[in-house]
């Protein structure tokens, strides 16, 4: 026997029908999640866990839908949590009822959602992160830099459309010490299934011309749990641990802490506590350096003080010491005043002695005085004769007695 296609199709559909009489749940991922004309189209996935296959592999897939009424009543009775669960990347537990049309087959029309089941998956999706971090020493790795003392050069990760990032921006313009901040600002994805490949990618950006910036901040305006599930991505965990820079995070939430805020430098709550954290890290350091000026213009003052002191002192000191020396002075001329004069008189009378006995001597030694006791002189041309040689026959000669002379001529 052979069957047409719709006869095969209405055939499954009774089958289904028969089966499936009441809805069941199943859990599944969210693949993709389109919104049109009020209702919610979803593509569910479920992805091989065992042995030999890829981690990513589909092993199943279906199209599921959750029709406007039932979106309005999902959001009565779960309020924002049935938007997020009802997001592209999220582990769903889904109430669906099962159908098959023959002509556009297998549809699944979701009726209820366990938000609880998604928290629990992200809980441990999330502990195994951490753990994964801690294991490779990556967890405390970016808290280990040194911050610069000032914190003015500043490359912010954030949505362009985010509140956060508004507020972030007009706390430091609008600062009342006047500081100025230089920031850069790389816009991507700050929730949903695009934030974890667009945040790493700038980071990489950043991380090539890290040499321009003191700081990586990534913030965003707050959010529910569910909404926040991208800072806990492994991938983005090992990012911000690596970067060379240090990174603080303000994701805007009170209570929970990210992944993201665990493998930061610093963590704050929101993007303004950011804010007010750079802006008094300035205020800070300025304070350091007029404390700085202030010790320098003390110390300087006390050393000009000291020099005058120093300065008086030596003035002192030569002025006693001139003093003292002139007062010897005087007292040396004084005294050389009084004592000139007997001293020359001595010396005076010391030396008429000498002369006197000079002169004794001279009268004994003179020639005159050796003639007189007998002896005579010879001279020949004026000059005294000492010896017979220095004659000759003929030489007229004269001889010097004690009283008188005599001429004669050599024969």
């Amino acid at each position: 026997m052979v069957y047409t296609l719709q006869d095969l199709n209405a055939h499954i559909r009774q089958v289904i029908a028969l089966n499936f009489r009441e809805p069941i749940w199943i859990t599944a991922e969210i693949a993709e999640a389109n919104l049109s004309r009020g209702h919610l189209y979803l593509a569910l996935v479920q992805k091989s866990e065992s042995q030999g296959l890829l981690e990513d592999d589909i092993v199943a897939q279906a199209q599921a839908i959750v029709w406007q009424r039932d979106r309005r009543r999902l959001v009565i009775e779960h309020g924002q949590l049935s938007e997020l669960v009802l997001s592209a990347g999220v582990q769903a537990r889904l109430l669906v009822r099962v159908d098959y049309h023959e002509r556009y087959g297998l549809k699944l029309h979701i009726e209820n959602i366990d938000p609880a089941f998604s928290m629990g998956v992200m809980a441990l999706q999330r502990r195994q992160t951490i753990d994964t971090l801690r294991k490779d020493g990556l967890l405390h790795q970016n808290n280990a830099l040194l911050l610069p003392l000032v914190l003015q050069r500043i490359a912010v990760i954030t949505s362009q459309d985010a509140a956060g990032f508004h507020d972030f921006k007009a706390h430091l313009a609008e600062n009342s010490f006047g500081y100025v901040f230089h920031c850069q600002y790389f816009f991507a994805a700050v929730q949903g299934r695009k934030a974890e490949p667009e945040i790493c990618a700038v980071l990489h950006q950043v991380a090539q011309i890290y040499h321009h910036f003191d700081v990586v901040v990534i913030i965003r305006g707050g959010g529910a749990r569910l909404d926040l599930s991208a800072f806990d991505s492994l991938e983005l965990g090992k990012a911000v641990a690596t970067m060379p820079l240090p990174v603080f995070s303000g994701i805007g939430h009170e209570i929970d802490e990210s992944v993201l805020d665990m493998v930061a430098h610093t963590a704050f709550k929101t993007p303004t506590a950011v804010a007010d954290f750079l802006i008094e890290r300035t205020f800070r350091f300025e304070s350091l350096l007029l404390e700085m000026a202030t010790n320098i213009a003390q110390i300087g003052h006390k050393n000009v003080q000291y020099a005058l002191e120093s300065l008086q002192f030596a003035q002192n000191m030569v002025q006693n010491a001139a003093e003292r020396t002139l007062a010897a002075a005087h007292n040396y001329i004084a005294a050389s005043a009084r004592d000139i004069p007997i001293i020359t008189r001595q010396r005076l009378k010391e030396e008429h002695r000498h002369l006197d006995q000079l002169a004794e001597l001279t009268t004994a030694l003179a020639p005159e005085t050796t003639l007189l006791r007998g002896y005579s002189i010879t001279l020949k041309d004026g000059k005294a004769v000492q010896s017979a040689a220095e004659l000759k026959k003929g030489d007229r000669i004269n001889t010097k007695f004690g009283a008188g002379e005599v001429d004669s001529v050599v024969e």
